[in-house]
């Protein structure tokens, strides 16, 4: 399970908003973002797009964000993108304190091969778990290896990192379970095609020969 990702981007305080400035930093390759800091008055600043986006790809990495002579730690709150182009168009951070604990979502993955031709189903998909701010989870990755046909792996039996917590409601819930598939069901046999009907212009040909 590997622990959250330390980013740090430097970018620029922005005092322009709306659509038209947000428009010409996409163009100038910047992506505008908001840090937010409990009741504090938010900090508006444009980021590297090309680093920003990379980055982006670590799911729970801590940021920190520099700009001009300050700087913010920070995890992403929020990323919007186009639905067409699916470029990030905004970021909404949250500011964060070292040794900080919140509560984040955590995807789950499989790693391993049951037995028997048994596969393994993720029945929960995502996890909450609440950590300090530099010992967030990227992913929790859970081992079917050997199991077999009606195996389950609950919240309760996950192996976390140290310092990570699990909080969830039913600790007893399960995460991942092991069966084997059902098999298709046979295809219907085909029926028989209908005597063909003829056409109208048949008819007519038919009716007049009998005539």
């Amino acid at each position: 399970m590997a622990n959250s990702t330390t980013i740090t981007l430097e970018g620029e305080l922005r005092t322009e908003f709306g659509k038209g400035p947000a428009r010409r930093m996409r163009v100038a390759h910047e992506i505008p973002a908001t840090v937010y800091a409990g009741g504090e008055q938010p900090v508006y600043v444009k980021l590297p797009m090309r680093e920003t986006t990379l980055a982006l790809r670590h799911t729970n990495a801590l940021f920190t964000i520099k700009y001009g002579a300050e700087s913010k730690l920070a995890v992403v709150k929020d990323v919007q993108r186009n639905p067409v182009k699916r470029i990030v168009e905004h970021i909404d951070f949250y500011e964060v304190k070292a040794g900080e604990k919140i509560e984040v979502e955590v995807p789950v993955f499989v790693e391993g091969t049951p037995k028997g031709g048994a596969i393994a189903v993720v029945d929960m998909q995502q996890l909450t778990v609440r950590a300090e701010v530099n010992n967030l989870p990227e992913r929790i990755v859970v081992s079917v290896e050997g199991l077999v046909d009606g195996d389950n792996i609950f919240a309760k039996d996950l192996k976390l990192p140290e310092g990570v917590e699990l909080d969830i409601a039913d600790p007893e819930e399960s995460v991942v379970t092991v069966e084997i598939p059902q098999e298709a069901p046979a295809d219907f046999e085909t029926a028989e095609p209908a005597d063909e009907v003829p056409a109208e212009d048949e008819k007519d040909d038919t009716a007049a020969a009998e005539a």
